[in-house]
């Protein structure tokens, strides 16, 4: 069985690792930017796609 293609989510703000997600990636080439909430910050902020 081969396993997901997980990613993790970086807010833009804090720098703080947050989510992690799944993406298909022979359809979705670029990287992703979610709009998500960070507890940290404490408000809705961009989370971009970063590196394992």
């Amino acid at each position: 069985m081969p396993q997901p293609n997980l990613i993790k989510l970086q807010c833009t703000k804090c720098k703080r690792l947050n989510y992690w997600t799944s993406k298909n990636k022979k359809k979705v080439e670029r990287k992703i930017e979610l709009k998500k909430y960070c507890k940290w910050c404490r408000k809705h902020t961009p989370h971009k796609e970063t590196k394992k």
